[in-house]
Order: C-alpha cells, then sequence, then structure tokens
C-alpha cells in the first residue's frame, strides 16, 4: 500500500500542474482582464460582482501577475484605452505584472504556489489566504452539515427500499426522491423563504448570515443554538438534491449484494435477517457509499452552493470564487484553483485508502501489477 500511496502522491504534481496549466491558457484568450475592468472604472463603465476597489484607494497590483495581459508597446489591444496616456496604460501592466512574457509569469505563480504564497487579491488589496480562511467556515458549515444529513437520510432510506423492493413503499419513495432531485436547490430555497423565512407565510428562521448580529454577547449554548437555526434553511435546500444519488446508490448496492451466494449461505445456516442484513451484507454494500465521504463532501463544499450562498445571503468560498471570476481578480482565481485542486486530489487518494480500511481483501498494488 506504501508504494502505491507513493506513486498517487508523485502522479498528483503533474495532474496540478496540467490543471493549471490548462486553465492558465484559457484565461489568456479571455476577454475582459483587471486592466480592462479598472479601464472601466475609470470611465464609469465597469459592472462587476462587488466593489472591487474595496472601499476606494489605489489599485495594488501583484508579483505573480497571473491571467491575460499585454507588452507595453501593444496598449492599443485594451479595450477602453482609447484617450488614455501610454506611460499610465504601461504603469498598470507593471503593477499587476503584465510587462512580463505569459510564460514567466505562469513559471513564477507556480513557484510560489509550491511555497504557498498565493500573493493578494487585485482588488480587494489583502493576502489570498486571507480572503480562503474568511469565508472558509461558511462553505464548511454547509458542506460538512449537508454531507452528514444527506449520508443519514440516504443510507437507512436505501437499505428499506432495498429489503422492501418493489413494495409501495419502494415505489412513492422512489417518485418523492424524484421529485426532490428534479427541483433544483436555488427554487427549493425560495420556496422554503416564501413558506418559512417571512415571506407570504411563517417568519420562523433569519433570512441572513450564518450567525445573528448580537452573536458574540451570546452565551454559549445560545450560540450553539443561533448557529444551528440560520443553517436549517441552507442545508435544507441543499440535502433535497443531494440525498437522491446516494439513496438509489445505496439501494442498488445492498440488492447487488442480496443474491449473492454468501448471503444464501448465510440464511441456510438459520441466521435471522437482521444478522444477514447488518452482519454479512452491509460491510460488502457500503464500501462504495462510505468509501466515497470525501469526495462527497469535497464536491458539496465547493460545487453548487453558489446560489445558495447568495440567496441566503451567505459570504462563503462560492460567492468569494464568482466575484472574482466577474472582477477578473486572477490571484483569488488562479489561488483558490490550486489550493481546491490540490485537497480534491488528496481526498481522492484517501477515499482509496478508506477502501482498503473498509475491506482489507481490496488490494491497488497487486491491481496496478
Amino acid at each position: 500500500m506504501a508504494a502505491y500511496v507513493l506513486r498517487r502522491v508523485l502522479l498528483m504534481i503533474p495532474t496540478l500542474f496540467g490543471i493549471m496549466l490548462l486553465t492558465f491558457v484559457v484565461v489568456q484568450f479571455t476577454p475582459g482582464g483587471p486592466i480592462e475592468q479598472i479601464l472601466a472604472e475609470i470611465k464609469g463603465t465597469a459592472v462587476g460582482a462587488t466593489d472591487r476597489f474595496g472601499g476606494g484607494g489605489e489599485v495594488q497590483g501583484n508579483a505573480t501577475g497571473q491571467g491575460q495581459g499585454a507588452p507595453a508597446s501593444t496598449t492599443s489591444t485594451y479595450r477602453g484605452a482609447q484617450g488614455l496616456d501610454p506611460k499610465f496604460i504601461a504603469d498598470l501592466e507593471r503593477q499587476f505584472g503584465f510587462d512580463r512574457p505569459p510564460v514567466e509569469r505562469f513559471l513564477t505563480m507556480m513557484w510560489n504556489y509550491l511555497r504557498f504564497d498565493f500573493g493578494e487579491s487585485y482588488f480587494r488589496r489583502r493576502p489570498v489566504v486571507d480572503l480562503v480562511i474568511e469565508k472558509m467556515p461558511v462553505s464548511i458549515s454547509l458542506g460538512l452539515w449537508t454531507t452528514l444529513i444527506t449520508y443519514l437520510i440516504s443510507i437507512p432510506l436505501g437499505i428499506r427500499k432495498a429489503v422492501a423492493d418493489g413494495s409501495r413503499f419502494d415505489v412513492w419513495t422512489s417518485a418523492v426522491i424524484i421529485v426532490g432531485y428534479a427541483i433544483p436547490s436555488f427554487l427549493f430555497a425560495i420556496m422554503l423563504i416564501i413558506l418559512f423565512a417571512g415571506g407570504e407565510y411563517l417568519d420562523l428562521f433569519p433570512l441572513r448570515g450564518l450567525v445573528s448580529d448580537d452573536w458574540a454577547q451570546m452565551s454559549w449554548p445560545a450560540r450553539i443554538l443561533d448557529y444551528l437555526w440560520h443553517l436549517v434553511l441552507p442545508v435544507t435546500a441543499m440535502v433535497i438534491g443531494a440525498f437522491a444519488t446516494l439513496t438509489m446508490l445505496t439501494k442498488n448496492s445492498f440488492l447487488d449484494e442480496i443474491n449473492k451466494a454468501y448471503v444464501v449461505t448465510a440464511r441456510s445456516k438459520g441466521l435471522d435477517e437482521r444478522s444477514v442484513l447488518y452482519g454479512h451484507i452491509f460491510r460488502n454494500a457500503m464500501l462504495i457509499v462510505i468509501a466515497g465521504f470525501p469526495s462527497a463532501f469535497i464536491g458539496v463544499l465547493f460545487t453548487g452552493a453558489l446560489l445558495i450562498e447568495v440567496i441566503f445571503s451567505l459570504d462563503g468560498l462560492g460567492l468569494l470564487g464568482w466575484e472574482a471570476a466577474i472582477n477578473r481578480d486572477y490571484p483569488v482565481m488562479f489561488a483558490t484553483l490550486y489550493f481546491f485542486t490540490l485537497l480534491g486530489l488528496i481526498l481522492g487518494l484517501l477515499g482509496d485508502i478508506m477502501y482498503t480500511i473498509i475491506d482489507p481483501r481490496i488490494d491497488f498494488e497487486a491491481r496496478e501489477a
């Protein structure tokens, strides 16, 4: 197993490098880089996700110089540069690092990232690491609670559906699952707000933020309750579309195992159904489901939460990434891509390790040989 882990770790290096390189190349051909954003701001035609200057002040450059740019001798290629002093455009290029060739910018960026030096945001004038740490609690809260609740609902429901396959319970729960899966999470979130958050009907749950404004003055029990109270609606909206796939995966995994020879043998020895189900079938059937927990968590944590964060005014990583893309804040874009890709690769490896922990008969080294 140690040799397999070492090979997977070494494989992460070209994988991460290739993803960053591909994204960097695509960005070079994407119109509307940060300099164009500055020029549009100067001329009053900018349309951004947020106040990019963070309350005003001079825009600060970034030493890594990620993203799109052109040499100072071709400043006419920037949209909105007409009528402006070429020296001003050259100063902007130098400030953002775009006066250097793309290859140099990319290699400098990767060298800094290998040392976990992610630079500063172009427009927020803050270190990228500080921004990510600031937004992380919101995304971790949504991702962790959504994943845990999804597993707590889907696994028992999937087992029950497998045992009662073809029954009325199976048919009706399948219909509910299909409806829940078909409704987009953001639409369900709006429905929850209308019903329970001061819309047309009840006003039971808070609508904004992860905690109340006076959270710091509360006692610790009150803080915990306030935090959980704020999570009810957004987590419910995310769970409703997430549990369908896991429920059906659990059901199908159990159905695949129920009629195998070892189950028939266990029954022939006189074991009751509960012992057969949880003593023999469960371990094999749940292998894929449990071992996939790390990847499921990372998927919920960093994908699909953007609209939920916007609807419930939760300032998390999804909203940060969207604002960075709209505002062409390349340090935030590339740094978060690097960090989350690396985290995803590590969690993928942890998933494989969990396979061997749950079932020692699995040997990845023998399979590769």
